[in-house]
């Protein structure tokens, strides 16, 4: 396979294919043919950052994720973020999250920064 900047779908699928026999063939990384694997991949993901964005997620969203996921309910927050009603507030979109808050967010939960930022 000759690799060119990917331009249609039908492109697009053709390296996928092409990358599958090469996962399924076990290619060494090292190896020429590894090298232009790795250029494929390259290419596949820039086609795909164009023409399939991943949207940032709501930081909110993500923190009452969290929080669930950790078995965290709002009053653990009461102390470290505000009042019951702050928090209150936070979690329901009425209060914006503060720098502060995202890096207190970021600290306490693990939460990505750029997450928490976007």
């Amino acid at each position: 396979m000759e690799l060119r900047i990917i331009k249609t779908k039908k492109q697009y699928e053709e390296y996928l294919d092409w990358v599958d026999r090469q996962f399924n063939n076990q290619v060494k990384p090292n190896s020429p043919q590894g090298e232009k694997l790795q250029v494929a991949l390259l290419l596949i993901k820039q086609y795909e950052d164009v023409h399939y964005p991943v949207p940032v997620p709501d930081p909110i969203e993500v923190i009452k994720l969290k929080m669930q996921e950790l078995g965290i309910k709002n009053k653990d927050l009461v102390g470290k973020v505000g009042s019951k009603g702050y928090v209150s507030a936070l979690l329901n979109k009425r209060k914006p999250l503060t720098l502060e808050l995202a890096k207190l967010f970021h600290r306490e939960l693990s939460i990505p920064a750029e997450v928490l930022l976007a």
